[in-house]
C-alpha cells in the first residue's frame, strides 16, 4: 500500500478536492452536472463538515472524504445524532487498487470513535457496486429499511443505506 498521510484539506487545496471528486465520479459513473448540489464543492462542505484529504510521500493527493462533526449538523436527514455520516468518497482514478478508499474509511471509523460516534453511515447509489464491495469488505452492513434519500422526510430517490458500528454502544 501507499504511504499515506490523511488529515484536514485546508482551504487552498479546496479546488484541487473538487477536480479529484469530479474526476473520481466521472471515471467510475460518467460525466454529472452537480451544479444543483449544494455540497459540490469542498469550500462549500467546509463550511460545515470536515473535508479529508489522503496525500502520498511526495504530496499528490490521491482520495478525499467529507464527514459530519460532533455536534455539528448531518449531511443526510435520516442520520441518528449517535451516526457519524460522510459522503464524496473518491479516489484519483491513477491511484486505484492502492488501499486509498478502504485507508480513508478506516481512518474515518477511528476518527468517528474518538470524537464519541458509535456508528459511521453512508449512502451510495445503487449503480456503486465497486463501492458496496468495499464497504461490506470493511465490515458495513447493509440497512435496507434507511434506504432512500429524504428531502424534508420525503423519499427523493433510492440510495442504499450502509452502517458500521464503532466505538462504544450508543446511548439511548
Amino acid at each position: 500500500m501507499t504511504e499515506l498521510t490523511i488529515r484536514l484539506a485546508r482551504p487552498e487545496e479546496y479546488d484541487e478536492v473538487d477536480r479529484l471528486i469530479l474526476d473520481s465520479y466521472s471515471h467510475d459513473y460518467g460525466p454529472r452536472d452537480a451544479s444543483g448540489d449544494p455540497m459540490r464543492t469542498a469550500a462549500a462542505r467546509a463550511e460545515r463538515f470536515d473535508v479529508w484529504v489522503a496525500r502520498d510521500a511526495a504530496g499528490e493527493l490521491l482520495g478525499s472524504v467529507t464527514t459530519s462533526r460532533r455536534g455539528g449538523p448531518s449531511m443526510h436527514e435520516d442520520v441518528a445524532a449517535h451516526e457519524l455520516d460522510l459522503r464524496l468518497l473518491g479516489v484519483s482514478p491513477r491511484a486505484r487498487r492502492q488501499g486509498i478508499a478502504a485507508a480513508l474509511m478506516q481512518h474515518v471509523a477511528e476518527h468517528a470513535a474518538e470524537v464519541g460516534f458509535s456508528a459511521v453511515f453512508l449512502k451510495t447509489a445503487p449503480n456503486m457496486t465497486g463501492a458496496h464491495r468495499l464497504y461490506e469488505r470493511l465490515g458495513y452492513e447493509r440497512v435496507p429499511e434507511r434506504d432512500g434519500l429524504f428531502i424534508g422526510g420525503k423519499k427523493q430517490f433510492d440510495l442504499f443505506t450502509y452502517v458500521l458500528p464503532v466505538g462504544v454502544p450508543a446511548s439511548r
